[in-house]
């Protein structure tokens, strides 16, 4: 309000070093507070002069002029644009072949902000050759730099494709895998993240990650006593996990499921989502893989998370993975019945505060159509309501007429009587289960 930007402005040509450096320091400090600040530099015109000189400049004044351009693109896009279109791209590439860490750390830092933006922007770091500094950047001693290069190289990576691809191109996956046993827990999510935004692209990218040999070694950071560390392993894994039955079954293999599994148990909220959502990947693929899931003991921790948690979309994501495991045969379907997840599933489906995402994961459906396992499905008979009904009562329907111990027990447990009581119309598909069932008993016994 004071003038002071306008004030500051001529400062960053004075003759004296240490004045550029500590007005640079200023403007940082007022752009990096807010947006409307860092709007205001880039208005008068400030941008370019920070700039101009920088090649001949100093390493602190350096590092100061990174720190002004990441505190101006931090806000948003257009920020980020207005430090592309004044050609502060090219001096932070200058920035980073300096021979100074912080430096180096400073301009990976502002490439990092601007490129996680958008494609676009991403595209714009990438044309102006910062990719394979930042692959030299990860290799320095300085464990700052390695951090700050890798989670760039993640924002990088993340938006298409394409993108992914230059970082591989660089050589930046073997890198990356040779600090995942790292000690430093920073490092390694920003380790872990960047893998996961490489793999999640496709089935070529995640085969290249996997051929940098991550397994089994990333699987001890599942283990990890860092909550993102655990939580960026069990990501990568999901990425790898949900492209093609060959890279879950290799997953499968190294003892991924498990160690998933114990992770899932062993952690709470936010951070057992993606290893709930590993397990669904694998066990959709295909019936063995989902048997491998089952044998892993991975049912008893999904159905934990259904009644422990109590973020909707982690108990939607537990729902899916539960119905990805039970829907492929009647042995499936009844590992999940015994493990007493379909009445919790029933709850929350009849639960009026569920979201309706949540509701949609767990319809119980997948798993009903398969399940002939009737103990499991006689006390749903007297809560469901009738979207779920029909797919009980046809359950019944195919096993009653070829099982006489079951047919007695049906009679005792008071599901006979229950199955009278529904009014169902006639000639639907329900009613022609009703019939069926009824058909398999004496005229006097159904009256």
């Amino acid at each position: 309000n004071s003038g002071v930007v306008c004030l500051l402005r001529p400062l960053l040509l004075d003759v004296v070093p240490s004045i550029r450096q500590t007005t640079a320091l200023a403007l940082g400090r007022l752009a990096d507070y807010d947006v409307e600040l860092a709007e205001a530099i880039v208005k008068a015109g400030i941008l370019p002069q920070l700039i101009c000189s920088l090649p001949e400049e100093n390493r602190y004044y350096k590092k100061t002029a990174a720190f002004v351009l990441r505190a101006i693109a931090k806000h948003s896009p257009q920020l980020a644009q207005a430090i592309v279109q004044c050609g502060g791209l090219e001096m932070l590439v200058i920035c980073l072949e300096d021979f100074d860490p912080g430096v180096k750390e400073g301009a990976s830092w502002a490439f990092g902000y601007i490129a996680r933006h958008s494609p676009e922007l991403s595209q714009a770091v990438v044309d102006a050759g910062a990719v394979p500094l930042l692959v030299l950047c990860i290799q320095e001693p300085e464990i700052a730099v390695k951090r700050i290069a890798a989670s760039t190289l993640s924002d990088i990576s993340k938006h298409s494709p394409e993108l992914a691809q230059t970082v591989v191109d660089a050589g930046a996956i073997a890198y990356l895998a040779l600090m995942i046993p790292n000690p430093d827990a920073k490092l390694k999510r920003q380790v872990l993240s960047a893998l996961s935004q490489i793999a999640k692209h496709s089935v070529d990218l995640a085969e290249l990650v996997v051929e940098a040999e991550i397994f089994p070694v990333v699987l001890t950071c599942l283990k990890d006593s860092d909550e993102y560390v655990k939580k960026n392993g069990a990501t990568l894994i999901r990425e790898i996990a949900k492209h093609t039955p060959e890279l879950s079954q290799l997953i499968v293999n190294s003892g991924g499921v498990a160690a998933v599994v114990d992770c899932i148990g062993s952690s709470r909220g936010t951070v057992r989502l993606p290893g709930i959502m590993t397990l669904g990947y694998v066990a959709a693929h295909s019936e063995d893989l989902s048997m491998a899931v089952i044998v892993s003991k991975g049912i008893p921790p999904l159905c934990a998370c259904l009644i422990e948690e109590h973020e909707d979309h982690i108990k939607a994501a537990a729902a899916w993975a539960l119905g990805q495991i039970g829907r492929h045969t009647a042995e499936h379907a009844r590992h999940v019945a015994v493990a007493n997840a379909l009445p919790t599933l029933l709850d929350i489906f009849v639960d009026t505060q569920s979201s309706e995402d949540l509701k949609t994961k767990a319809t119980l459906k997948n798993i009903l159509q398969k399940c002939t396992y009737l103990p499991a499905l006689e006390p749903l008979l007297h809560e469901a309501p009738p979207s779920i009904m029909k797919h009980i009562i046809g359950q019944f329907s195919k096993v009653l007429p070829h099982d006489s111990k079951a047919r007695r027990l049906f009679v005792t447990t008071g599901g006979l009587k229950k199955v009278q009581e529904i009014s169902a119309e006639p000639g639907s598909l329900l009613q022609e289960y009703i019939n069926t069932i009824n058909n398999c008993y004496p005229e006097e016994i159904v009256r």
